[in-house]
C-alpha cells in the first residue's frame, strides 16, 4: 500500500512537470542568418519577401512601422493588421522563419507618438495578436512590448534584445528654428526614452548575458542624431546612458538595428574601452523610401545612404565572430554592405 502511495504521488507530480524543450536552430555554413526590415505599407506591395526567403534566414525581425495605421480606432488598426497577415508572401515567409519585433509610431498609432497616447493599450494588444504573442506571455501582462529571445545554435547563441521607444517616451522638444529641423535635442538630462521599468529589465538582460552576438533593436536611429527628426539624440541623456550599460555590461559583440528613416545606412562609433566599433544597422524601408532623399548629416556614417527598398541582412560567423551586414533590394541584389570582425 505505502509502495503505491508514493508512486501515485510521483505520478502526479510528474504530470505537473513541463518539460521545457531548447531549440537549435541552424547554421548556414558558420553563420547565423538574421533578416529584418521596417516602414512596411499594408496596402502596397512589397517585391521583397520571396528575396527575404531566398537567404535562408532563421529570424524576421519587424523593425517598426509593419503596418501604417495613424487611428484611435481600434476596428481599423485591426483590420489594417489583418490585411497584412494575410499577404502571400509574409504568409510564405512565416511557414519557415521564427518572427519577432517591436512597433513604431505608425502601428503604435499616433505619428511621432510617445507615452501620451491614448490607444497604447489597445495598441499593444492588437501588436502581441498580429505578432501571434501566446496568452501567457510575459507582454501580455507588461506595459511596453519590449522583450528579449535567445536562439541557440551548436557553436553558440545569438541573444536579440528588442525595445520599445514608444510606450514610455517623454515628449519631444520642437524645433522653433528655421533649418526645416521637427525636432532638437532635448536639456540634457530631461525625458526618458524607455522609462525606469524598461530601464531595468535592459540592464539585468545585458548584464546577465552570455550570448556570442547581443542585438539590440530599436525602432529609431541610436547614433544619427542631426536630421532633425526622431531619435535617441533628442535625449543625449539616454544616449549616454545605453553606451555606458553596453561597456560595463561585459556583454559580448553588442550590434544596434533601427529603421524609422526610410533611408538605409551604416552607423558606428568607438566607445572607449568597449574593444570593438558599435555600429547602428539602419534598414528602411520595405514597401516604401525617401526617393528625394539628397543628402542629410550624419557624423558618424560609414558608407553611402541606400534610398531603395531594401531589407537588412545579418551573417552572424559563430565560428569567427564576424560579421557581414547587408542592404538587399529586389531581385536579391546587394545595395551596400559592411563587414566586422570581433
Amino acid at each position: 500500500m505505502r509502495v503505491f502511495v508514493i508512486v501515485f504521488l510521483l505520478v502526479i507530480l510528474c504530470n505537473g512537470c513541463k518539460t521545457v524543450k531548447t531549440t537549435t536552430y541552424p547554421l548556414t555554413g558558420d553563420d547565423f542568418v538574421i533578416a529584418f526590415g521596417s516602414c512596411n505599407k499594408q496596402d502596397e506591395d512589397n517585391l521583397l519577401w520571396d528575396d527575404v526567403l531566398k537567404n535562408k534566414p532563421s529570424v524576421w525581425i519587424w523593425g517598426g512601422d509593419n503596418i501604417y495605421s495613424d487611428t484611435d480606432n481600434f476596428r481599423e488598426m485591426r483590420k489594417d493588421y489583418e490585411e497584412q497577415r494575410y499577404q502571400d508572401g509574409y504568409r510564405e515567409l512565416k511557414k519557415s522563419v521564427d518572427v519577432i519585433g517591436t512597433w513604431d509610431d505608425h502601428d503604435y498609432g499616433l505619428n511621432d507618438g510617445g507615452a501620451e497616447w491614448k490607444m497604447k493599450a489597445q495598441a499593444q494588444e492588437l501588436f502581441l495578436n498580429f505578432m501571434d504573442v501566446s496568452k501567457n506571455d510575459p507582454r501580455r501582462n507588461q506595459e511596453g512590448v519590449y522583450h528579449a529571445k535567445t536562439y541557440h545554435t551548436n557553436a553558440g547563441d545569438v541573444k536579440v534584445i528588442v525595445l520599445d521607444t514608444r510606450y514610455f517616451r517623454s515628449p519631444l522638444t520642437k524645433n522653433l528654428g528655421d533649418d526645416g529641423k521637427r525636432f532638437m535635442p532635448n536639456p540634457k538630462g530631461e525625458g526618458t526614452i524607455l522609462g525606469a521599468e524598461q530601464w531595468q529589465w535592459l540592464t539585468k538582460e545585458l548584464t546577465n548575458s552570455t550570448a556570442t552576438f547581443n542585438i539590440i533593436v530599436s525602432s529609431i536611429q541610436v547614433l544619427s542624431n542631426k536630421h532633425g527628426f526622431e531619435a535617441w539624440g533628442n535625449f543625449p541623456a539616454e544616449v549616454d546612458k545605453l553606451f555606458k550599460l553596453i561597456k560595463v555590461s561585459k556583454a559580448k559583440r553588442v550590434l544596434l538595428l533601427s529603421g524609422d528613416r526610410h533611408i538605409s545606412e551604416f552607423s558606428e562609433i568607438n566607445i572607449s574601452d568597449l574593444g570593438y566599433p558599435l555600429i547602428d544597422f539602419t534598414s528602411s524601408g520595405l514597401t516604401h523610401t525617401y526617393e528625394a532623399y539628397s543628402g542629410e548629416e550624419n557624423p558618424y556614417r560609414v558608407g553611402e545612404v541606400v534610398n531603395q527598398k531594401s531589407f537588412g541582412l545579418l551573417k552572424l560567423n559563430m565560428k569567427n565572430h564576424h560579421v557581414k551586414m547587408q542592404m538587399i533590394g529586389d531581385g536579391n541584389r546587394v545595395l551596400n554592405e559592411l563587414e566586422q570582425a570581433y
